[in-house]
């Protein structure tokens, strides 16, 4: 079973992904309840951090219950990243996750994130210090490389390790690819079987069936997968891929009355947690998911992700589970 300093992980372990206004407490919690074996916060800025601003501190936010979790922090300045380090420590997650992989433009113009991989010295010093810097146990978020022609995944994950993080995980795509194209596991697994090679590694990157999870587990010999997109909006997948591991057949989908159940509790947990406004703005993203596939659900879908009233967007709800409870769910 993978260890990661203290924490102990099931066998094969399922990773909800550190995503980018997606990964806060209320969909953690969905996600936990569904069968996430290991939970990340959204990214935070380490610059966000020292400065406390509210949009960085408010993400430190974890609960007992959503244990075990780490908190991701990016960012490329030393300094910067080691007030960030302390003050994440002193939150108290399980551990602390450094983000060498976001590809988005914002981040990597100042060689955070996937940036980074143009400069593996830096990337490694880095790392260092940071491991050196807390008690915790650090792990590592990142790409197979900058672009095709760069990729050192092997040697990177390697050197990573020697300096003391204690797993990776490592998403099938370089960053130029962006999310283009498929995935490619090939080199995660020739990190795996690199005879040096000693702690978790895990896969992320088009683990959007019960299938490919599998495939994961069995022809690549990976740890685990960490999960990302296939959930938003569908926190029951960590239960699919967990019951498809055990019986090979695939669950049922959840009913409508799952779906408005698990929209409409998402959303009250997030405006218990950042207010009416913020919460019924950033929900908005998961209801496409949570209803996909139901013909002529375009006007009840429009008022779910454009009203700003709260008791509106309940109303759509319980309407849409009137109007659609016969609905069968491929």
């Amino acid at each position: 079973m993978p260890q990661i300093g203290p924490v102990t992980l099931p066998e094969f372990p399922l990773l909800l992904a550190p995503m980018e206004d997606v990964s806060d407490p209320p969909f953690r919690t969905l996600c936990k309840e569904q069968g996430a074996d290991l939970m990340y916060t959204e990214f935070i800025s380490s610059e966000g951090l020292i400065r406390d601003a509210a949009k960085s501190t408010i993400k430190l936010d974890i609960y007992e219950k959503e244990r075990p979790i780490g908190i991701q922090i990016f960012g490329a300045e030393m300094d910067s990243m080691l007030q960030a380090i302390d003050i994440v420590t002193a939150t108290g997650p399980d551990i602390i996750d450094i983000n060498f992989g976001c590809p988005v433009k914002k981040v990597v113009c100042k060689n955070a994130g996937a940036g980074i991989l143009r400069d593996i010295p830096l990337m490694v010093k880095l790392t260092e210090a940071m491991v050196r810097r807390t008690h915790l146990p650090v792990t590592v978020k990142t790409r197979l490389g900058w672009d095709s022609e760069s990729i050192r995944i092997v040697e990177v994950a390697e050197r990573l390790q020697d300096v003391g993080i204690q797993a990776i995980s490592i998403h099938g795509r370089t960053r130029v690819q962006m999310y283009k194209g498929e995935a490619d596991w090939g080199p995660i697994a020739e990190v795996k079987n690199n005879p040096r090679m000693h702690i978790p590694v895990f896969g992320n990157g088009d683990v959007d069936t019960p299938e490919a999870a599998m495939r994961m587990r069995d022809r690549y010999g990976l740890d685990g997968a960490m999960i990302g997109r296939a959930s938003i909006g569908y926190p029951w997948f960590f239960r699919e891929v967990k019951h498809y591991f055990k019986t090979g057949e695939h669950l049922p989908p959840p009913s409508m009355a799952d779906r408005v159940d698990a929209a409409r509790r998402h959303l009250q947990m997030a405006i218990a947690w950042k207010g009416e406004t913020l919460g019924v703005l950033e929900t908005r993203r998961h209801y496409s998911n949570y209803f996909k596939g139901i013909p002529n659900f375009k006007p009840f879908r429009a008022r779910m992700v454009t009203s700003d009233d709260a008791a509106e967007v309940f109303t759509a709800f319980e309407e849409a589970l009137e109007a659609f409870s016969d609905h069968v769910f491929a």
